[in-house]
């Protein structure tokens, strides 16, 4: 089984869900950015990893706006479901950009980043990072990854929407040349649901799925 939610910004409790207590070590649940448990470093932080590594399934992220960058990059790269991940713990991957996996027979193109709408009000290397923007470089990689796959996939995994989705959960949000790039990726893929999480919200539009709280079964 594979369950996705949304933002979970370091709240274990939200890994202690009921949904969650059924499965087993051939189930995954995927977070669609701000994991928050590789934030200071900290040994509480280290002992909370290890503790959510002991669960019985994987634990997959891809990377958000609210993220200890610095961190993250010092993650190793390992081969995980036919694409690079980076291993945090046993079963905890941070899933990367551009990449396409295949689990359960599923296809999934993973690209994380954003851009934070507080940036102003948090310090550069301490509560902000300017890695969480995409680079030009990694856009392209996804580019080239679907094009291998005849740009179809099963689904679509993001912290922030396409300016299309964007518009369809909350029109105060601001356009980014990340949102930009991913409309301009809506139109020329085919893929059944795109999942994202960074407008903290539950709600489901046509062809995809805005996710904070709430834990669904993709398959």
């Amino acid at each position: 089984m594979i369950y996705i939610t949304g933002d979970i910004h370091g709240e274990y409790k939200r890994l202690e869900n009921k949904k969650l207590k059924k499965l087993t070590e051939n189930d995954c649940l995927i977070v669609c950015g701000d994991f928050g448990f590789l934030w200071d470093d900290s040994e509480r932080e280290k002992a909370v990893l290890r503790k959510i590594s002991d669960k019985h399934f994987k634990t997959l992220f891809v990377d958000g706006t609210h993220e200890n960058f610095h961190l993250l990059d010092r993650l190793p790269v390992v081969e995980l479901f036919g694409g690079r991940a980076q291993q945090a713990e046993k079963n905890i991957y941070r899933l990367m950009r551009g990449e396409i996996y295949t689990i359960e027979g599923k296809t999934f193109f993973t690209f994380g980043g954003g851009e934070s709408s507080d940036k102003e009000l948090r310090m550069e290397n301490g509560t902000w990072w300017k890695e969480e923007q995409p680079s030009i470089e990694e856009m392209a990689y996804g580019v080239e990854n679907l094009d291998t796959v005849g740009r179809k996939v099963d689904y679509i995994v993001t912290h922030q929407p396409s300016m299309t989705d964007m518009a369809l959960v909350d029109r105060r949000c601001s356009i980014n040349p990340l949102s930009t790039y991913f409309d301009e990726l809506s139109r020329n893929i085919v893929y059944k649901k795109w999942y994202f999480g960074s407008l903290h919200k539950n709600k489901r539009i046509p062809r995809g799925q805005c996710l904070f709280t709430d834990i669904v079964r993709i398959s």
